[in-house]
């Protein structure tokens, strides 16, 4: 069992979902959709590959695509052409296919809204589910930690892991379970407005007096 967090990391994290909630207090899921299976596709396209690139292909690929069936009868050379620019085509295509299949087979053609049922997709891991079931349905079951969760979060000093899986074990014992989805949504928001990979903007940074990174060391756990 990990070890319970320390008063000043649930003081840190109190701290940090306050600036988030009043800085980004509309942040959403940054990739378009209108339907569970639209989310589940675009996020499978978003590994290794940039929200806004993602979202300028699915608009043509969703006119194309309309159904599991769909995706799941795909010729995998046309699909590939679709999705060419979200790099890694070739897997991608495979997974989305493989996906669509299983949801047609075993699932009535529908994203099911259980964790155990989406990891079992190909190309579905841990983060997808979470964003399929915190953003299309509402269902808080884990925190998404992608690539600007997991920066932020450790230069925050909100976690000393470097996994996502454990990263988000921490934030989960940090954070209300209503507000996983959000919270995540926020600290996201936060990384491609303020905390950047390579140039972080810590002078522009409300959060810079708690942040470890900035060198706060009052602010380490």
């Amino acid at each position: 069992m990990p070890a319970a967090p320390t008063p000043s990391r649930r003081a840190l994290a109190k701290a940090v979902r306050a600036y988030c909630a009043k800085e980004y207090p509309d942040a959403t899921c940054a990739l378009r959709f209108t339907t569970p299976l639209e989310l589940l596709v675009a996020t499978i396209l978003s590994a290794q590959c940039t929200d806004a690139r993602v979202n300028l292909v699915t608009p043509a690929l969703f006119a194309a695509y309309r159904s599991a069936r769909d995706f799941a009868e795909a010729d995998p050379a046309a699909l590939m052409r679709a999705i060419h620019a979200c790099g890694f085509y070739r897997v991608k295509a495979k997974s989305i296919m493989g996906a669509a299949a299983l949801l047609v087979a075993q699932f009535g053609g529908q994203v099911p809204r259980a964790m155990d049922d989406l990891l079992t997709l190909p190309g579905v891991a841990r983060k997808t589910a979470n964003v399929v079931l915190g953003t299309a349905f509402g269902m808080h079951e884990g925190i998404v930690v992608d690539t600007h969760v997991q920066r932020v979060s450790v230069r925050l000093g909100l976690t000393d892991q470097t996994v996502p899986v454990k990263i988000e074990r921490d934030l989960m014992a940090l954070v209300p379970r209503n507000e996983w989805t959000v919270f995540g949504h926020r600290l996201g928001a936060h990384g491609r407005a303020r905390c950047l990979a390579r140039k972080p903007r810590c002078a522009a940074c409300g959060l810079r007096p708690l942040c470890c990174h900035a060198g706060n060391p009052g602010s380490a756990p």
